[in-house]
């Protein structure tokens, strides 16, 4: 989306807001890093977030424009600390991978950054983080997460796995915003990227299940991720049960769709993380 996207797009309400904000911005008003970032790349999803703050008044995004992005902030909180983490414990990553995890955290880094500078006073702190899932007690099911390389790639992937699935079950309520959809989305693609280049990366690069760089019904070998998996093993899209209308095999067809996950599951699924 170009930054001479027509702005009716945007939604009646917004629109008029952003007519006016746009216009003070030509006359040389002042507004956040991020904005002057994304208009100077001509990039409407770059700054639309924080544009879209301004133009509301500080801090009156719609109420569940907020509540959506507070979701998508927490787990951005979740997925940098981790990487971030991991990242600087030495001898953790082999050489060989460390790029790719560093390319990662460089990622979740600037997701965070770009989510607060969207929410402004309305985003969420930061929450402190048990990556043991030990709920604060550091001796969760994963408590070598940082010195055992092979559980901090189960970790991520099912860190990764989990936000795919969360972006898109929030995409509905962003619905009337297509620009925050937008921007959302944005996000959405390159978390997934990341959940198949772990995945990729913790199955050698093979096409064996669940190891590969797709979710394979709701298989999963990491104890304790049931909850990230479930209800990946749909075959029925749009009311049609794919398997009546091709010979695909069902591993495949439930390859080809990924769901959605509520926020109350998304929510349930990092509890353990969080103390």
């Amino acid at each position: 989306m170009k930054l001479d996207t027509p702005l009716g797009s945007l939604g009646p309400d917004i629109t008029a807001r952003l007519l006016t904000r746009r216009a003070a911005i030509t006359r040389g008003a002042s507004t956040s890093a991020v904005v002057a970032v994304g208009l100077r790349m001509a990039s409407v999803p770059v700054a639309i977030a924080a544009l879209s703050r301004d133009a509301f008044a500080q801090g009156a995004l719609p109420e569940v424009v907020v509540r959506v992005l507070n979701l998508a902030l927490t787990l951005e909180y979740l997925e940098s600390e981790f990487y971030n983490t991991g990242v600087a414990k030495s001898g953790l990553i082999p050489a060989a991978d460390r790029t790719i995890f560093t390319t990662i955290q460089a990622h979740e880094n600037a997701h965070v950054q770009y989510l607060r500078s969207a929410l402004g006073s309305a985003a969420v702190p930061k929450p402190t983080f048990d990556f043991t899932a030990g709920n604060g007690s550091g001796n969760g099911p994963y408590a070598d997460v940082f010195t055992n390389y092979e559980t901090f790639k189960a970790v991520a992937q099912a860190f990764e796995d989990t936000g795919v699935r969360a972006y898109k079950g929030q995409a509905g309520a962003l619905q009337p915003y297509p620009a925050v959809l937008t921007a959302a989305l944005t996000i959405h693609s390159v978390e997934a990227r990341h959940a198949a280049e772990v995945r990729r990366l913790r199955g050698n690069f093979s096409e064996t299940s669940p190891n590969e760089g797709w979710i394979t019904r709701n298989m999963t070998d990491i104890p304790g991720t049931a909850a990230v998996y479930a209800g990946e093993e749909n075959a029925t899209q749009l009311g049609i049960d794919l398997t009546t209308i091709t010979n695909i095999g069902v591993d495949e067809l439930t390859e080809s769709f990924d769901e959605p996950l509520t926020r109350r599951a998304v929510l349930a699924i990092v509890a353990p993380f969080i103390v």
